[in-house]
Protein backbone atom coordinates (compact mmCIF):
# COMPACT_ATOMS: atom_id res chain seq x y z
CA UNK A 1 0.00 0.00 0.00
CA UNK A 2 0.98 3.69 -0.97
CA UNK A 3 -0.47 6.61 0.82
CA UNK A 4 -0.17 9.97 -0.52
CA UNK A 5 -0.92 13.88 0.62
CA UNK A 6 -1.39 16.25 -1.43
CA UNK A 7 -0.42 19.74 -0.58
CA UNK A 8 0.31 23.20 -2.17
CA UNK A 9 -2.94 23.74 -3.73
CA UNK A 10 -4.85 27.76 -3.80
CA UNK A 11 -5.66 30.41 -5.54
CA UNK A 12 -3.80 32.65 -7.91
CA UNK A 13 -4.63 35.42 -10.90
CA UNK A 14 -3.93 34.22 -14.47
CA UNK A 15 0.01 34.12 -15.12
CA UNK A 16 1.28 32.94 -11.77
CA UNK A 17 2.39 30.65 -10.39
CA UNK A 18 2.11 27.31 -7.48
CA UNK A 19 4.02 24.34 -6.63
CA UNK A 20 2.03 21.17 -6.11
CA UNK A 21 4.05 18.36 -3.59
CA UNK A 22 3.12 14.97 -3.21
CA UNK A 23 4.71 13.17 -0.11
CA UNK A 24 4.38 9.84 -0.56
CA UNK A 25 4.30 6.69 2.18
CA UNK A 26 4.34 3.31 2.38
CA UNK A 27 5.78 0.69 -0.03
CA UNK A 28 7.08 3.17 -1.87
CA UNK A 29 9.93 1.03 -3.15
CA UNK A 30 7.41 -0.71 -5.60
CA UNK A 31 6.46 2.50 -7.00
CA UNK A 32 7.57 2.52 -10.94
CA UNK A 33 6.13 5.98 -11.69
CA UNK A 34 4.21 8.65 -10.26
CA UNK A 35 1.67 11.23 -11.30
CA UNK A 36 -0.16 13.97 -11.15
CA UNK A 37 -4.02 14.33 -12.58
CA UNK A 38 -6.87 17.03 -12.90
CA UNK A 39 -10.61 17.18 -12.30
CA UNK A 40 -12.36 20.67 -13.57
CA UNK A 41 -15.82 20.80 -12.63
CA UNK A 42 -18.30 18.86 -14.92
CA UNK A 43 -15.07 17.58 -16.50
CA UNK A 44 -13.44 13.53 -16.90
CA UNK A 45 -10.36 13.47 -15.03
CA UNK A 46 -7.21 14.02 -17.29
CA UNK A 47 -3.46 13.21 -16.87
CA UNK A 48 -1.34 16.44 -16.22
CA UNK A 49 2.30 15.07 -16.18
CA UNK A 50 4.09 11.72 -15.18
CA UNK A 51 7.75 10.68 -14.15
CA UNK A 52 9.49 7.64 -13.94
CA UNK A 53 10.88 7.37 -10.33
CA UNK A 54 14.06 5.46 -11.66
CA UNK A 55 15.05 7.15 -14.75
CA UNK A 56 12.97 10.45 -13.61
CA UNK A 57 11.81 10.11 -17.93
CA UNK A 58 8.67 12.48 -17.25
CA UNK A 59 5.46 12.41 -19.46
CA UNK A 60 3.17 15.72 -20.30
CA UNK A 61 -0.33 16.32 -21.52
CA UNK A 62 -0.18 18.60 -24.59
CA UNK A 63 -2.10 21.25 -22.67
CA UNK A 64 0.31 21.99 -20.15
CA UNK A 65 3.76 21.01 -22.40
CA UNK A 66 6.46 24.37 -21.42
CA UNK A 67 4.54 25.40 -18.39
CA UNK A 68 4.54 22.83 -16.00
CA UNK A 69 7.47 20.75 -14.61
CA UNK A 70 7.39 17.53 -12.66
CA UNK A 71 10.16 16.29 -10.41
CA UNK A 72 10.87 14.17 -7.86
CA UNK A 73 13.03 14.57 -4.27
CA UNK A 74 14.09 10.71 -3.86
CA UNK A 75 15.47 11.58 -0.15
CA UNK A 76 12.03 12.79 0.94
CA UNK A 77 9.87 10.56 -1.19
CA UNK A 78 8.08 13.63 -2.38
CA UNK A 79 6.97 14.30 -6.08
CA UNK A 80 6.40 18.06 -7.14
CA UNK A 81 4.34 19.76 -9.90
CA UNK A 82 5.95 23.32 -10.40
CA UNK A 83 3.00 24.74 -12.84
CA UNK A 84 3.85 28.65 -14.56
CA UNK A 85 2.06 30.46 -16.58
CA UNK A 86 -1.33 29.29 -14.96
CA UNK A 87 -4.49 29.99 -17.02
CA UNK A 88 -8.08 29.83 -16.03
CA UNK A 89 -8.59 26.56 -17.65
CA UNK A 90 -5.84 25.13 -15.21
CA UNK A 91 -8.64 25.23 -12.65
CA UNK A 92 -9.12 21.72 -10.62
CA UNK A 93 -8.64 19.64 -8.34
CA UNK A 94 -5.64 17.94 -8.54
CA UNK A 95 -4.57 14.58 -7.52
CA UNK A 96 -1.40 12.95 -6.92
CA UNK A 97 -0.91 9.22 -7.54
CA UNK A 98 1.48 5.96 -7.64
CA UNK A 99 2.10 3.03 -10.69
CA UNK A 100 3.73 0.16 -9.52
CA UNK A 101 3.28 -1.57 -13.19
CA UNK A 102 5.73 -0.48 -15.91
CA UNK A 103 2.38 0.47 -17.97
CA UNK A 104 3.26 3.81 -16.69
CA UNK A 105 1.95 5.75 -20.01
CA UNK A 106 -0.82 3.73 -21.21
CA UNK A 107 -2.62 3.61 -17.39
CA UNK A 108 -1.32 7.55 -17.16
CA UNK A 109 -3.56 8.11 -20.07
CA UNK A 110 -6.23 6.04 -19.21
CA UNK A 111 -6.27 7.43 -15.16
CA UNK A 112 -5.50 4.37 -14.39
CA UNK A 113 -2.63 4.64 -11.89
CA UNK A 114 -3.31 2.54 -8.68
CA UNK A 115 -2.52 4.43 -5.57
CA UNK A 116 -4.68 8.06 -5.41
CA UNK A 117 -4.39 10.78 -2.64
CA UNK A 118 -7.41 13.19 -2.14
CA UNK A 119 -6.40 16.12 -4.20
CA UNK A 120 -5.77 19.69 -3.72
CA UNK A 121 -7.34 22.50 -5.24
CA UNK A 122 -6.18 24.71 -7.46
CA UNK A 123 -8.24 28.07 -8.73
CA UNK A 124 -6.61 30.37 -11.51
CA UNK A 125 -8.79 33.48 -11.84
CA UNK A 126 -8.60 36.19 -14.67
Amino acid sequence: QVHLVESGGGSVQAGGSLRLSCAASGYTDTTNCMGWFRQAPGKEREGVAAIYTSSRHTYYADSVKGRFTISQDNAKNTVYLQMNSLKPEDTAMYYCAAENSGACVDKFIKGQYTYWGQGTRVTVST
